[in-house]
């Protein structure tokens, strides 16, 4: 295959040759433990607080301090769920506000919290997959201690109104945490300025390494220690840290930022082209609002078409993408997004998910263009169900 086409970026993006060389003196020279006191270790612990010092310049934090770094966003969420559950428990509050589109990592959490008493409201997200404030407001009690909502849907992309939400659950007396994973370095962030509690983050979403992410923890805020032992990340997180991974992370993030908006302007170029050529497609539709997206997020289904066969006819003609969330690409069932945003099955498990990054061409999406519609057909002709929709 002479053109091969990455369009998985939501999945997991490429190590950035800034990142890369971030962190080769990590993996080299720069090997003491930060907690150490002699020279070795005060290296390692510089390149810890200047990346500390990066992402809160790069969210819009005034306190670094207020920057934990632990392994990725699911830890993350965890942290901040379960952390917060249990502040929640000492103040009589066991109700928990998120929504059914929620990460695997947010609902599996909540699903275990429920098995220890506490009750979860999930939120509808409407066919345009976005959170309405006044159903959110309408949804809170005298027992909510927490809500959780996603900045962006990994699956459609569609970005919710957090600043609002925020400010609702400020109101109430309600702590407030974002799974923000799709929108930290793909789209404008400031921490201070939405007036959330709790972000979550990771690195490998902005083409830094995997296995190493952040949260955001507004000052005052003192959670249970996420790993109890030696005194890293003020006590949070214990054991030795990651600090090329943390290096790595600074320095993409950084880069992420610097060409987000020349970067974003191009992809949602690029992203509506190829909408607008695949909605030329007979019996095709968009997930999610067209407006309110992520810059390279293309969400599509096309009726009388199996997903899994559809992303292995792309996959031999030189394009990677999904059909929804890395976490459970192994799984037959429809994507629980789109169930969520009221999508039957039998459509839902149509879909195809193509996200992009810096990297991506012009080249690329005409590549997509040029396959994929005879891809569909292929498979419609193929299909019986196809027969049956054409036929009433």
């Amino acid at each position: 295959m002479d053109h091969r086409v990455y369009a998985d970026n939501a999945a997991t993006t490429k190590l950035s040759e800034r990142a890369l060389q971030a962190m080769m003196p990590c993996l080299t020279t720069i090997f003491g433990n930060a907690s150490s006191i002699y020279t070795e270790g005060a290296a390692s612990r510089k390149i810890i607080d200047k990346a500390r010092e990066t992402f809160a310049q790069c969210l819009g934090v005034k306190n670094p301090n207020e920057i934990y770094f632990l392994s990725g966003g699911s830890e993350a969420d965890n942290f901040a769920i379960k952390g917060a559950a249990e502040l929640m428990l000492k103040k009589g509050k066991k109700h928990i506000i998120s929504t059914r589109f929620e990460h695997h990592a947010v609902l599996h959490t909540l699903e275990y919290l429920e098995k220890h008493g506490f009750e979860v409201t999930l939120l509808d997200v409407h066919e345009n997959g976005i959170v309405r404030p006044e159903e959110f407001e309408a949804a809170i009690r005298e027992d909510t201690g927490l809500a959780t909502i996603m900045f962006a849907n990994n699956e459609i992309g569609t970005i919710q109104p957090i600043k609002e939400l925020a400010s609702i659950a400020k109101k109430h007396g309600v702590l407030f945490h974002t799974d923000a994973v799709q929108a930290v370095g793909t789209i404008p962030v400031n921490i201070e300025d939405l007036g959330v509690d709790m972000l979550s983050l990771s690195a490998h979403k902005f083409h830094g390494p995997k296995g190493v992410g952040a949260i955001y923890i507004k000052k005052g805020i003192r959670l249970p220690n996420l790993i109890h032992g030696g005194a890293q990340e003020r006590g949070y997180r214990a054991g030795t840290e990651n600090i090329a991974g943390i290096a790595g992370a600074a320095e993409a993030l950084k880069e992420s930022c610097e060409v987000m908006q020349e970067r974003n302007a191009r992809l949602e170029r690029l992203r509506d082209k190829l909408i607008d050529s695949l909605l030329k497609i007979e019996r095709s539709r968009i997930n999610g609002d067209r407006i309110h997206r992520l810059p390279g997020n293309v969400n599509m289904c096309f009726e009388g078409v199996e997903g899994e066969a559809m992303l292995l006819c792309l996959d031999l003609q030189g394009v990677a993408a999904s059909s929804g969330s890395a976490c459970t690409s192994g799984s037959l069932d429809p994507s629980h997004v789109l169930l969520a945003i009221g999508l039957p099955h039998e459509i839902a498990h149509g879909s195809v998910r193509l996200t992009f990054s810096t990297e991506t061409t012009e080249e690329d999406i005409d590549h997509i263009i040029s396959v994929l519609p005879p891809i569909i057909k292929r498979l419609r002709d193929m299909s019986p169900l196809w027969e049956k929709i054409v036929n009433g």
